[in-house]
């Protein structure tokens, strides 16, 4: 398997805008990765970003918009790094539904995306003495990123949400297209500001949650979608229901199953 020669860099900053409005998720670590979910198939290269506890896989480093994601919040394991007959350095994520095997350009870079994954996942940067002193710096960094990010999400989960304008920094996890405001009032929005985006996350009833989208067919169409809290899942309530492990999932959920014609709302300044 051959690698793009030039070092990883951040991609430019309007891709990266695209991208954290899509995802909705910090970007920890990125790089390219091989692929491969089964022992069937082929790898293939990704360039590819941990967000969170999501994996998201691009088809290039300039794509906006992502190919494949995955949750590993479920990681129950990682094998160790070790080379493979090429040189590169592969390691597999055992996860609670399969396996996923890695493959990074080298051992160290392999062992710095396993360091990455293991600590967002596991909230514990691993005691690998092989990892070198800034990149364990970086790690210890993440794992307060994210530790903050989990408590903030814990507190939009039981937040009031008598609200009438969108999240303020205290709420910073929820979807930026969240805004507290009636059926009737997310229409209004929709129709009054369609270059906004078409895409409302709103209050529902019982503490639930609802989607208001506005679809651009032969004629502007109104749909709205209840989102039922349960547990720390949140489930679509369509033809055949959608269990998403997040509200972010959710609003992901329709952009990509809609090949991003449906986008979230957000309010331009």
């Amino acid at each position: 398997r051959e690698w793009p020669e030039e070092t990883p860099q951040p991609a430019p900053r309007q891709i990266f805008q695209e991208r954290q409005k899509i995802t909705g998720l910090p970007l920890y670590f990125q790089g390219y990765l091989s692929v491969r979910h089964s022992r069937h198939q082929e790898f293939r290269v990704y360039w590819t970003e941990l967000r969170g506890t999501m994996l998201f896989f691009y088809d290039n480093k300039k794509a906006p918009t992502y190919s494949q994601k995955l949750d590993i919040s479920a990681l129950t394991s990682a094998t160790n790094v070790h080379p493979d007959e090429n040189g590169s350095a592969q390691f597999i994520l055992m996860l609670s539904n399969g396996e996923l095997e890695l493959k990074a350009s080298d051992c160290e870079c392999g062992k710095e995306w396993k360091g990455f994954i293991l600590t967002v996942t596991k909230l514990s940067v691993p005691p690998d003495e092989s990892l070198l002193p800034g990149q364990l710096r970086r790690m210890h960094e993440v794992l307060e990123k994210e530790k903050k990010r989990r408590i903030t999400l814990n507190d939009c989960s039981s937040a009031s949400l008598d609200r009438k304008s969108p999240p303020s920094s205290t709420l910073t996890t929820m979807p930026v297209c969240f805004y507290a405001v009636s059926r009737q009032e997310a229409i209004e929005m929709l129709e009054k500001n369609p270059s906004s985006g078409n895409l409302i996350l709103r209050p529902g009833r019982d503490k639930n949650y609802a989607i208001t989208i506005r679809h651009e067919l032969e004629a502007p169409c109104i749909k709205h979608y209840k989102v039922v809290s349960k547990g720390t899942s949140y489930v679509i309530e369509l033809e055949r229901q959608v269990t998403l492990p997040s509200l972010q999932g959710v609003v992901n959920y329709f952009v990509t199953q809609t090949r991003g014609k449906l986008k979230p709302y957000v309010v331009q300044t």
